[in-house]
C-alpha cells in the first residue's frame, strides 16, 4: 500500500470504540495518505507499507489529535478587573450594575474590527495547538447585534485559514440581552429568529446554533423558538443548559436531536435519560466550576449509568473561565468531577468529535478518519490527565502534515 507518511514504533491510544478503554496498541503503526489514515493498528497485522517517508516514533505515545468543542475564543477587551473586584468581594449582580460582565465584553467586540478580533484570539488558538489541538470550535455570542455578529463568525473562520487547525463555527446570539432590548426578551428572541439567523445562514458563517437557556438567559419557550428557526435553516443545534439551575434545557435539547448540552451541573435524571436516547452529548466544563467556584457537580455517575456520552471543553471565555489548555481540562475533570484517565482522554478526543458532529472525521486512530495526531513524549496515557502545568507534546500532525 502506497502512503505519504508512516509512523513507526509508536504506542497509541486509537479511542476506537471498539477496543477497549483508550484502544492501547503497544507496537504500533498508523499511515496517511492524502491526509486520511489508511491504517491504525499493531505493527504484526499491518499490510505492506511504502511512503515517501517514515517516521520513528522511538515509543512515544500516539492519541488523535486533541478536540476543543466548547470555545467562546474571538472577543474584545478582557476581565482581568473584574476578578480583581469579585476577589475583593463584589458580586457578579454587582459588577453587571455597573457595566461589567457580559455588556462589557459586548462592548469591546463590537468596537472591534475584524482583524483585532483575529490578532487577539490567535494567541489564544496557540496555546491550545501548542497542547495538540488540531480542531477547535468557536462560538460568538459578544455581538448580540447582526453585524458584530457576523464580524465575530468570520474572524474564527479566519483563524482556520492563518493556522493549519479545523475550526467549527457556533452562532450564539441568544447568549445575552443587549442593552438596547432590556425589558424586551421576547423581542431580541425574534430579531435572532427573524433577522440573524437567516442572514447568517445565508452565508455560511456557522454550522450550528446555541443559546442560554437560563435565568439569567433566556427561557426555554424562547430557547424553543431559536431551535425552530436553526431547523428551518438547516443548522443543528447546541444548548448552555442546567448550569445554574434547573430549566429542562437538556430534555428540550435532547427534543431538538442537539449535538451536545453543555454545562449540566443541575442536570435531573430525567433530561441525562433523554440525552442518551437521544445521543445529545454531555459537554462538560470543568474550568468554570473551577473559576466561578461553583459547589454543585455535575450528575457524572448518572450519565455513567445511563450511558450519555460525555465531552470536555475549555469554554475559554473572558468572564468565567480563561482557560486555554485541554491537558488542565482534564486535570480538572479528574480532580473535581472523578473522572477517570479513560473518560477524560475520550472526552477531549472521540466524545468531543461526536459533539461537534465529527465523529465520521476525526478524533480517533481509525482508517478513513482525517490523519489527526498529537504525539507524546509520556511512558503512559495517565500522564496527560495526571500532569499540571506540563506539556509533553512532542508533535502535532493535522492532515497528515
Amino acid at each position: 500500500m502506497r502512503c505519504d507518511r508512516i509512523w513507526r514504533n509508536a504506542r497509541l491510544a486509537t479511542l476506537a470504540p471498539d477496543r477497549p478503554g483508550p484502544g492501547e496498541v503497544m507496537d504500533g503503526v498508523v499511515a496517511c495518505a492524502d491526509g486520511r489514515i489508511v491504517y491504525a493498528g499493531p505493527a504484526a497485522n499491518a499490510p505492506a507499507l511504502d511512503a515517501a517517508e517514515t517516521v520513528d516514533c522511538a515509543g512515544r505515545w500516539i492519541t488523535p489529535g486533541l478536540i476543543d468543542c466548547h470555545t467562546h475564543l474571538v472577543y474584545g477587551g478582557d476581565r482581568a478587573r473584574e476578578f480583581e473586584l469579585r476577589l475583593a468581594g463584589a458580586s457578579y449582580e454587582e459588577i453587571a450594575r455597573a457595566g461589567g460582565g457580559i455588556v462589557s465584553t459586548m462592548t469591546a467586540t463590537r468596537a472591534a474590527s475584524a482583524e483585532a478580533l483575529v490578532a487577539a484570539a490567535l494567541p489564544r488558538l496557540d496555546a491550545l495547538m501548542a497542547e495538540g489541538a488540531t480542531t477547535v470550535e468557536v462560538k460568538s455570542g459578544y455581538g448580540l447585534r447582526l453585524d458584530a455578529e457576523q464580524r465575530q463568525l468570520r474572524a474564527a473562520r479566519n483563524l482556520g485559514r492563518r493556522r493549519e487547525v479545523t475550526i467549527k463555527t457556533t452562532f450564539l446570539g441568544a447568549h445575552a440581552l443587549p442593552p438596547e432590548f432590556a425589558g424586551d426578551a421576547d423581542g431580541y428572541i425574534d430579531r435572532v429568529c427573524r433577522e440573524m439567523i437567516p442572514a447568517i445562514a445565508a452565508e455560511g458563517l456557522a454550522d450550528a446554533v446555541d443559546a442560554f437557556c437560563e435565568g439569567i438567559g433566556f427561557s426555554p419557550a424562547q430557547t424553543r423558538r431559536v431551535f425552530e428557526a436553526a431547523r428551518a435553516h438547516g443548522l443543528p443545534v447546541k444548548l448552555h443548559a442546567e448550569q445554574l439551575s434547573n430549566l429542562h434545557g437538556a430534555a428540550l435539547a435532547a427534543e431538538f436531536g442537539a449535538l451536545s448540552a453543555d454545562h449540566l451541573e443541575y442536570l435531573d435524571e430525567a433530561g441525562a435519560a433523554a440525552m442518551a436516547r437521544a445521543g445529545t452529548v454531555a459537554t462538560l466544563l470543568p474550568g468554570a466550576f473551577y473559576f466561578v467556584r461553583e459547589t454543585r457537580l455535575p450528575p457524572i455517575e448518572t450519565l455513567r449509568r445511563l450511558g450519555a456520552p460525555i465531552a470536555l471543553a475549555t469554554d475559554c471565555n473572558p468572564g468565567t473561565s480563561p482557560l486555554t489548555s485541554l491537558l488542565l481540562t482534564m486535570n480538572l475533570a479528574a480532580t473535581l468531577f472523578r473522572m477517570t484517565v479513560d473518560e477524560c482522554i475520550a472526552g477531549v478526543t472521540r466524545e468531543a468529535a461526536r459533539a461537534l458532529g465529527l465523529q465520521d472525521e476525526c478524533g480517533t486512530l481509525e482508517a478513513g478518519k482525517r490523519c489527526d495526531l498529537a504525539i507524546w513524549d509520556i511512558e503512559r496515557p495517565a500522564e496527560l490527565v495526571y500532569r499540571m502545568g506540563f506539556n509533553p507534546l512532542h508533535a502535532r500532525v493535522r492532515g497528515g502534515r
